[in-house]
């Protein structure tokens, strides 16, 4: 398995896409009833390679992330070419970034000295869609971008 298995509910919301899918292996109901039966290990598999063909679609799609710790803003736009980094750190020991009463702070001061900003673009490896999932593993969210298109636009001024 190259990324990670969709959750239950992820694959009870998928239920239709996965039926196409066995659909498209000449896998019927009644078929996959008895693998799941005597062969559990064959459904296992398939539900891998069904959960890889997922992933490997929502992350060609994927355009922003975004890791939001109590002190650290780590905003992706991952381009054609790289993924672009915007980071934020914010020093006032009062602030959780995480809490709206931290954020809305944050909104009012993110020109303070409290606070320091870095750029930085890093180039794909071999496996770009495996970069971006690398980043979700390590705690970003997919997002539309809001947030670094905001900050993209607030340091070119």
């Amino acid at each position: 398995m190259k990324y990670m298995r969709l959750t239950k509910q992820q694959l009870e919301e998928l239920h239709q896409e996965f039926i196409n899918f066995l659909a498209t292996q000449s896998i019927t109901a009644d078929e996959w009833q008895d693998i799941k039966t005597n062969r559990p290990q064959v459904a296992e598999d398939e539900i891998d390679v069904f959960s890889d063909l997922v992933w490997e679609g929502v992350l060609t799609k994927v355009e922003y992330l975004e890791n939001i710790s109590e002190k650290q803003m780590h905003l992706f736009h991952l381009t054609e070419k790289e993924m672009k980094l915007l980071s934020v750190k914010v020093m006032n020991p009062e602030i959780d970034l995480t809490t709206s009463i931290g954020f809305s702070w944050f909104k009012k001061n993110w020109q303070s000295d409290f606070v320091e900003y870095l750029t930085a673009s890093k180039a794909y490896s071999e496996d770009r869609n495996l970069d971006k999932f690398k980043l979700i593993q390590q705690g970003a969210v997919i997002t539309k971008g809001e947030l670094y298109q905001w900050f993209d636009n607030v340091i070119a001024s």
